[in-house]
């Protein structure tokens, strides 16, 4: 064998191998966008955005995440960005910028659509059980421990656009099932107050709401026996909701379970969870509607670290390590 055809041996058996290793690490990279807002489920290391732990992903969220990573042969590596702005978020994993998108993402079919009406995004298997409640001062639980109990004199503090927000107002009679205000509640805007007519013209859902109320402030109720709606900057943290709280700006603040017992553990007992909704609905990631491949991959592997939803929020919180260990007990999916 001649000195040429050994090294074009040797060149091309280098090259074989590493398609192996390419092949087997699998190196298929995806831009997960994620909501860095919600403590304890998908948040950064610094809200900063020019700090190092800008883009670092924490939470139950992030842990599945890494444990898809980490199990042999899934072939998938993820480069995590948050997204500040909630509204509409769901929808940005059918843009260039994102392949997945999550955060604490309760999975609605009418958040599936853009505002055309077309259906751009799926969301993949729900993977944490999400059910709304009140946070509200400790020596108000009792006053305030059911919806029905809200009363015209008591304001409540919720971000737009929002599982929150929906329920809370279908909760309290200020809209209907499919999201229509009740006639004659009053919706203060940047151009004005409008005046709900009962129509459908005025519809308010956690996917979205009418045009003529997308920049809403306050929601003033058409009788005393619903409570005022405080519409909440996004840019307005937990802490600084707890803050109001505990000041009398607000007499409670409509939000899911997980993050308001997060507010509740934290408070040394100044505040309290009321009003736990029956209705218990799941969380996932969106993913472009046409991408199925994708959608299928990951739907495997959230059901098996997942354990078909056996394992959930609340086992993670007792043992982080609990998809990683799932992830090893599987050499190949």
């Amino acid at each position: 064998m001649t000195t040429l055809l050994r090294r074009l041996l040797i060149v091309i058996s280098a090259l074989a191998l590493m398609a192996l290793v390419a092949c087997s690490s699998g190196a298929d990279t995806l831009t997960v966008g994620f909501s860095p807002f919600y403590d304890q489920v998908s948040y950064n290391a610094s809200s900063d955005p020019d700090a190092d732990g800008y883009d670092t992903h924490l939470g139950y969220e992030a842990d599945l995440l890494t444990a898809l990573e980490s199990m042999d042969g899934f072939g998938l590596s993820f480069e995590r960005r948050p997204i500040p702005e909630w509204p509409g978020i769901w929808l940005k994993s059918a843009t260039d910028e994102f392949d997945i998108v999550g955060g604490g993402i309760t999975i609605r079919e009418a958040r599936t659509r853009n505002a055309a009406g077309d259906t751009v995004v799926a969301f993949t298997n729900g993977h944490i059980a999400f059910r709304q409640s009140l946070l509200v001062r400790s020596e108000d639980a009792e006053r305030m421990a059911t919806h029905e109990r809200l009363t015209g004199d008591l304001i409540i503090g919720v971000y737009r656009d929002t599982t929150g927000e929906g329920r809370l107002l279908q909760l309290t009679g200020l809209a209907d099932g499919n999201g229509t205000l009740a006639a004659g509640a009053r919706v203060t805007t940047p151009n004005g107050d409008v005046v709900a007519d009962g129509s459908n013209a005025y519809t308010i859902t956690p996917a979205s709401a009418s045009e003529i109320l997308t920049d809403r402030s306050h929601l003033y109720p058409p009788d005393d026996t619903m409570p005022q709606v405080m519409y909440l900057p996004d840019d307005v943290s937990p802490d600084m909701v707890h803050e109001m709280l505990l000041a009398g700006v607000i007499d409670g603040r409509a939000g899911e379970e997980i993050e308001n017992n997060n507010a509740v553990h934290g408070s040394d007992g100044n505040l309290a969870i009321t009003a736990l909704d029956d209705l218990v609905e799941y969380g996932g990631f969106t993913v472009d509607a046409d991408n199925t491949e994708l959608l299928a991959r990951l739907n495997e592997g959230i059901d098996y670290l997942t354990d078909n939803r056996r394992i959930g929020y609340a086992e993670w919180r007792a043992d982080p390590t609990v998809f990683m260990q799932r992830a090893a007990l599987r050499k190949r999916l």
